[in-house]
């Protein structure tokens, strides 16, 4: 997704009311946003619940995000906000008997430690939004769904040998971007 293309539907969606440019663009970044509510919430049926609460915000503000300087960034925010609304919300609503909770822990990390976490979190989902799409979903079969090298082969349609090649060259390329992003 390059920012011409995102811009594009953004001035149709605003211009025109296209509904057919909005599809696009939910289809362009459905995918990384619900990465980023899982991230938070851990469940896939919030996670999907939540990113569609916020595309219908967007579509209700469709007449204002041109204005908006970096979507990406705009739309990660909306994402994570809502997650911890989300959460906020459920745990008010779910009643748990004292003996089930698990022993209080030491906050061992600091709000700077938990924003620098939450910022290589975007930079890790902006550059896996940016590899080629087999390694890209190759990359998330393994790392993120723990599938086996031969399984997602199988499911594929390729080698295992295919696989391996496909995630070093993803797990090279993230890393590079990665460091790149953060010398910028």
């Amino acid at each position: 997704m390059t920012e011409s293309e995102v811009r594009k539907l953004l001035r149709q969606m605003k211009e025109l009311d296209s509904q057919t440019a909005f599809r696009d663009f939910y289809n362009m970044t459905y995918d990384r946003l619900f990465r980023i509510a899982y991230y938070y919430v851990k469940q896939e049926e919030w996670s999907q619940e939540i990113v569609l609460d916020v595309f219908l915000k967007l579509w209700k503000q469709r007449s204002n995000l041109l204005d908006v300087r970096n979507i990406e960034d705009y739309c990660f925010i909306l994402v994570k906000n809502a997650s911890l609304n989300y959460l906020e919300k459920e745990s008010r609503h779910t009643l748990i008997h004292p003996d089930s909770l698990p022993e209080p822990q030491e906050q061992s990390s600091s709000p700077e430690e938990a924003l620098i976490s939450e910022e290589l979190f975007a930079l890790y989902v902006k550059a896996l939004d940016r590899l080629p799409e087999r390694c890209r979903e190759v990359f998330i079969r393994i790392r993120e769904e723990k599938q086996s090298y031969a399984q997602v082969a199988e499911e594929l349609g390729i080698s295992t040998n295919t696989v391996d090649a496909q995630l070093q060259k993803a797990t090279a390329r993230l890393k590079e971007m990665i460091s790149r992003a953060e010398i910028d």
